[in-house]
């Protein structure tokens, strides 16, 4: 039989580590506590880029803001992210014929790298990025700051597994994942149940399944430099641009 919902996933992993046998079915209290570890497990999981099968686009109107919020609700209305995957604007060109035009923004990894822009204030053609992943609401600043109504900002970021809300609901993901979610259920439960145990092979399958997982998922861009080598320029890491 497939499984099809979360009480089969909790059903097979309570099994596989021992603590319901052949015919017995688990108690309420042993339903919740498994349940409840399998949805921080999908938790840690939605934090892994290369558990994520699919990154998604979100887009919003630059309104000439220093800063704009990221998450539930704000600006870019998105399940909370952890991280900034890739980022680019859009300039409206004006005309009936004119089709907009996309430029790639830097991203700044860190608020020390934010912190050194002299002049954060500055409005004017945009090159980087730098997203403050705070919660709920994480916090984007493009630099210069984008002018109103005249430029997009469109941010990449990983999709989300989501999360279970009721034992009784339909599990909604692509097929690799079914294994790796009893099996690593059933490593995680021996903390809850002491005498509990997992058999190598369960070990190995949720290792494999996993494995196959960030194979399917990897996604890996061409690596790009700037060229240097002829010239006597330099390069500005935050702009991407080689200056004399």
């Amino acid at each position: 039989m497939a499984l099809t919902t979360p009480q089969d996933i909790v059903t097979l992993a309570l099994k596989a580590c021992g603590v319901l046998g052949v015919g017995q079915s688990a108690l309420a209290e042993d339903n919740t506590d498994a349940f409840n570890t399998l949805c921080a497990m999908i938790g840690q999981w939605n934090a892994k880029r290369w558990l994520i099968y699919n990154l998604i686009d979100t887009a919003f109107t630059s309104t000439g803001a220093q800063s704009y919020t990221v998450g539930p609700g704000g600006n870019f209305n998105i399940p909370r992210a952890t991280r900034l995957e890739a980022a680019f604007f859009r300039q409206f060109v004006a005309g009936a014929s004119s089709q907009p035009v996309d430029y790639p923004l830097e991203i700044l990894q860190s608020r020390e790298d934010y912190n050194n822009i002299a002049l954060k204030s500055l409005q004017s053609w945009p090159e980087a990025i730098f997203m403050d992943t705070g919660y709920p609401l994480g916090t984007v600043y493009p630099v210069p700051i984008p002018q109103a109504s005249i430029y997009e900002l469109h941010l990449t970021f990983k999709n989300t597994l989501g999360t279970f809300t009721s034992l009784t609901q339909s599990i909604n993901m692509p097929d690799e994942y079914i294994e790796a979610l009893w099996t690593n259920l059933a490593c995680r439960l021996p903390a809850i149940y002491p005498g509990a145990t997992v058999s190598p092979i369960t070990v190995a399958l949720a290792k494999a399944s996993l494995d196959t997982i960030r194979v399917a998922n990897a996604q890996i861009p061409a690596l790009w430099l700037p060229n240097l080598s002829n010239n006597k320029t330099k390069y500005n890491i935050f702009s991407d641009r080689t200056y004399s």
